[in-house]
């Protein structure tokens, strides 16, 4: 969260540990601070009547100040703008499946592929919008327009995020990150700048990932190991159960080899 200055705070990778028992998504994050960046944004009085915000809600363009954006129905919001697939580009563009929202997400990089990750673990994400809005704000050397990254819709709130690695960071990313907080604040929204994670995250979130949905059981394996588990035997006990082992013979019946390689581990 932000300081009374309306500043964020810079993350250490190297912090303490995180009790998961009350973690957030974003106390994972390392975040970039946007402290610099505000030094030249037009933030004099009626600043919210002149920037402006360009909004796709429910496939047609609308445009309002940042004052009344707040009075925007966000769930009917789109992307302001697509990408695409082409040879030789520097990013890896694609699509994330959620099972917070049941659909998949468009991301422009693998590190907003990690955010979109994370955030499905967060367990109060409703929706999730990529390239949500296009702030058009002042500055002292003219107009600048800025595109955000994902708009969050939760149970807890709103949430505007920007995904960057700190080490690509640039003095004007940070003064656009800076004009984004100051409209997220105006709107009552939590803001933040992804700009890295805490040591072991994806470790974690990747071996946790496998089983966010529903998955098939073609062997009919499930109803034998609950059974063996209700039962208090131990997985080295139960683990293979009969009917895989003789789907795992039938499958390898092809090669002698294989065949005595698999003996030799069933029988272990």
């Amino acid at each position: 969260m932000a300081d009374e200055d309306g500043l964020l705070p810079a993350a250490d990778p190297e912090a303490g540990a995180v009790w998961s028992h009350r973690c957030r998504w974003d106390d994972l994050l390392v975040r970039a601070s946007v402290a610099c960046g505000r030094q030249d944004l037009d933030l004099s009085d009626g600043w919210t009547r002149r920037w402006a915000v360009t909004l796709n809600l429910e496939g047609g363009e609308l445009i309002v100040p940042v004052r009344d954006l707040a009075q925007v129905q966000l769930p009917g919001v789109g992307p302001v703008r697509w990408f695409s697939w082409h040879r030789r580009q520097r990013h890896r563009p694609g699509l994330q499946y959620m099972v917070s929202t049941g659909r998949h997400h468009g991301f422009e990089s693998l590190e907003e592929a990690k955010v979109l990750l994370a955030l499905d673990f967060a367990g109060q994400v409703r929706e999730v919008v990529p390239q949500p809005l296009k702030l058009q704000f002042r500055t002292g050397g003219g107009p600048r327009v800025h595109v955000p990254d994902f708009l969050v819709l939760s149970r807890a709130g709103v949430c505007l995020i920007d995904v960057r690695p700190l080490d690509r960071v640039r003095a004007k990313d940070v003064e656009s990150f800076a004009a984004a907080f100051e409209m997220a604040l105006a709107c009552g929204w939590e803001y933040v700048v992804a700009a890295g994670w805490r040591r072991h995250v994806f470790t974690g979130l990747d071996a946790m990932s496998c089983q966010r949905r529903p998955l098939p059981d073609p062997l009919g394996l499930r109803a034998d190991l609950l059974e063996r588990a209700r039962a208090r035997v131990t997985f080295g006990k139960s683990w293979p159960p009969p009917r895989f082992r003789r789907w795992l013979g039938r499958s390898c019946c092809t090669s002698s080899g294989t065949v005595r390689s698999v003996s030799i581990f069933l029988s272990r």
